[in-house]
């Protein structure tokens, strides 16, 4: 039923609607959507609960979800140790988007039918105010968010409940990017720092009104920024860095949001208790108070088997960015868990180094490409769960109107990544290697070995013998992403295209000198689209830079294009509101988006009581 439900939204990938902006987000009005709807294989029936909420039905499409209900816990698992509390210190994982809270978030009213918030970007079109009310453009380069009244810091020491206010957004940005304040240096640690070196100033007008100045009269490059789910993005309470330096020790966890941290043993687990005197109510039902949980637990699972034995016992209620064999294998042993296929932040790709012989001659990358049958692994190796295209720079479930659709390439582009190994044998031979060559390929061993096995052998049907040489993903990161000490290809547990994060920032990817760019591009062609980007007076304009930055991408073959192939999220079926939204269970740094669903998610606690649990 998962396979053939998704070979559906497959084949749907193009559906979408059109909804114009509000006065209060911007200028940004373009907004095809590309969904994943949830895909459900549990049969059990909804119980009535006791400690449901009296609320008459509202004619609205989340009633299907039934009935909101106050009391239980939600348990998840993070693959990765807890380390960092403060928003400061962003390379590592952390869980403060529990107590931490940003100025804008998801639209939780919006029907997932429309957006259904998997993607790692989120558009300008389908984001709301948190703890902004409202924002504004009052000139091209002046970004003006007016926040909530009425908010307050938890009532922990030293904050003690005062209210949250405008000065503390000063405080954060000055402190995260330099700015003043007593900071004159910008954050080491954190990554996306970088997209604040435009960031002029930050003022408080009044103790409710923020304006940012910027040097960029670019409306789309501001609100991807202040929109980013990156977790620095989170207020930090002023007075408890003041006091303590910084507070990166969770004895000093405070904030605004709907969790208070009460215990952290490392390498174990994280215990989190609702905050009852939280400011926040759900958007949906506006009469009921956040959160609906009475706690959240994060238990510290590193080992991929130990997650889904618990997520089959009952003793998590979901898990996230799971493959197609770990879905076909659950669906057996666990039918009633509810699968839901989502996007993944990249497609599988095979990374060769763009300045090294012989992959420094397009023409043996396009060999290397024509040499592997996409459609014939689609259907074969992912049961034609996936689509049989090749990617390009920007994700294929993008759909915003930003990408280069396979559908939209040109017929010549299409033949160059067409099965065709009598054509690539001829291009190796052009190249100079008319027998082939020998080369090797460093891989993160948490990779698919089986793809990287098929991939080989395609290989060897043109002349090309590839070692496979495996490392962990540490070393992995530190040989390949940090140090580009490898000499010939790499490929690592995700790839290097179909980005998923936010368009303008994709056009770093393969810029000359790029910290990412580990591809070694450089391309004086593509080194132009940011800075066009940049420079644009609208976002049409910069949509059309990046479909063209992605054919590019495309033509130039830097990287070798497997699949860009679906990941799924399992929830218990007691879980409800879960729709595979991005953040609430997974991401490099953290679950980024805890404080929103996590705080409007739900257990219906009969129907885990039916079940045995």
């Amino acid at each position: 039923m998962v396979l053939t439900c998704f070979i559906v939204t497959s084949l749907l990938l193009v559906s979408c609607s059109t909804k114009s902006t509000t006065a209060t987000t911007s200028n940004v009005t373009d907004t095809t959507i590309t969904t994943t709807p949830k895909t459900t294989t549990a049969t059990t029936s909804q119980a009535t609960a006791t400690t449901t909420t009296a609320i008459p039905t509202s004619g609205h499409w989340w009633d299907s979800l039934g009935v909101p209900q106050y009391g239980g816990e939600i348990i998840l698992g993070v693959n990765k140790d807890i380390v960092h509390f403060d928003p400061y210190f962003t390379s590592a994982m952390g869980i403060k988007t529990a107590w931490m809270e940003k100025l804008i978030a998801d639209d939780w009213t919006l029907d997932p039918k429309i957006f259904a918030y998997q993607l790692n970007f989120r558009p300008s079109e389908y984001v709301k105010g948190l703890l902004a009310e409202s924002w504004e453009f009052t000139g091209p380069s002046t970004y003006v968010i007016h926040l909530r009244k009425g908010i307050h810091w938890q009532n922990i020491p030293p904050a003690n409940g005062r209210e949250f206010i405008a000065d503390d957004v000063l405080f954060h940005y000055n402190r995260l990017c330099g700015l003043g304040g007593g900071f004159t240096t910008p954050s080491p640690f954190a990554p996306s720092v970088a997209t604040y070196k435009d960031l002029i100033s930050i003022t408080a007008t009044d103790k409710y009104t923020v304006v940012f100045n910027w040097k960029t009269p670019n409306a789309e490059f501001i609100m991807e920024t202040v929109n980013s789910n990156g977790s620095d993005q989170f207020m930090e309470n002023s007075d408890a860095v003041k006091q303590w330096g910084d507070v990166n020790d969770w004895h000093h966890a405070i904030g605004t949001g709907p969790f208070v941290l009460k215990d952290f043993v490392p390498g174990s687990s994280a215990s989190l208790v609702k905050n009852t005197d939280y400011w926040g109510y759900d958007e949906r039902y506006p009469q009921n108070k956040l959160p609906y949980i009475d706690s959240l637990t994060f238990l510290i699972i590193t080992d991929t088997s130990t997650a889904l034995a618990a997520m089959r016992t009952g003793k998590i209620d979901a898990l996230s960015q799971m493959s197609l064999q770990t879905a076909q294998s659950l669906q057996k042993t666990n039918p009633d868990i509810v699968q839901i296929p989502s996007c993944p932040p990249q497609a599988t790709t095979v990374d060769p180094r763009n300045d090294t012989p012989p992959f420094n001659d397009i023409r043996v990358r396009k060999a290397m490409q024509m040499a592997l049958d996409l459609p014939t692994i689609a259907s074969s190796y992912y049961s034609g769960t996936v689509l049989p295209h090749p990617a390009s720079m920007t994700s294929m479930f993008f759909g915003l109107g930003y990408g280069f659709q396979y559908d939209e390439w040109p017929q010549d582009l299409k033949d160059e990544y067409a099965y065709n190994p009598t054509t690539a044998k001829k291009l190796l031979a052009d190249a100079g290697y008319p027998n082939g060559f020998k080369t090797n390929i460093v891989v993160d061993s948490a990779a698919d070995s089986n793809l990287l096995q098929i991939v080989k052998s395609y290989f060897a049907q043109i002349g090309i013998d590839m070692e496979i040489r495996v490392m962990d993903p540490a070393s992995w990161i530190t040989f390949v992403r940090s140090n580009k000490k490898y000499d010939q290809m790499a490929q690592d547990t995700t790839g290097t295209l179909g980005f998923n994060y936010e368009p303008i920032r994709t056009l770093n990817r393969f810029k000359t000198g790029y910290a990412a760019n580990y591809n070694m591009v450089s391309d004086p062609v593509f080194d132009t689209f940011y800075p066009k980007a940049m420079a644009a007076n609208s976002t049409q304009e910069i949509k059309q830079i990046v479909r063209d930055a992605n054919e590019r991408v495309a033509r130039q073959h830097y990287v070798i294009s497997l699949l860009q192939t679906n990941l799924y999220t399992f929830e218990q079926p007691w879980l409800k509101g879960y729709n595979g939204q991005y953040g609430v269970a997974e991401g490099g740094s953290g679950p980024v988006l805890i404080f929103f669903y996590e705080a409007r998610f739900w257990i219906d606690q009969n129907l885990k009581k039916s079940m045995g649990h």
